[in-house]
């Protein structure tokens, strides 16, 4: 089967003074990272964490002391996997290994019959 697995990344941003700014940069290293290992195919975007009072979703991104960390959402597409573990096995080894040092957290996994059914 073919599976689309969303991971979550934390990614450290020093030296910022803005949220959209070490968005930006987070977004901007990760993708650089996964093109420099020809992983274009991994589509990488800012996370959203719900509001503990309102409930309301916003940026998943803090910062303290100028560094930042922002979670983001790395989503790939896994063909011809034996099951689901195993399409989240082969992503997480394919992104983390290109993203070393890079806490990763599979947080969805989705099965889909072919590529044309999305």
């Amino acid at each position: 089967m073919n599976y689309r697995v969303v991971l979550e990344a934390a990614w450290l941003v020093h030296d910022v003074d803005d949220i959209d700014d070490a968005i930006g940069v987070a977004v901007s290293e990760a993708g650089k990272r996964l093109n420099e290992e020809d992983m274009d195919y991994v589509e990488v975007e800012v996370g959203f964490t719900d509001c503990p009072a309102c409930g309301e979703p916003f940026d998943s991104a803090f910062i303290a002391a100028d560094t930042a960390l922002v979670g983001l959402m790395l989503e790939m597409k896994v063909f011809n996997a034996e099951s689901t573990e195993h399409a989240q096995r082969i992503a997480k080894s394919d992104i983390g290994g290109a993203l070393r040092d890079v806490p990763l957290k599979i947080v969805e996994t989705i099965e889909y019959e072919d590529d044309d059914s999305e």
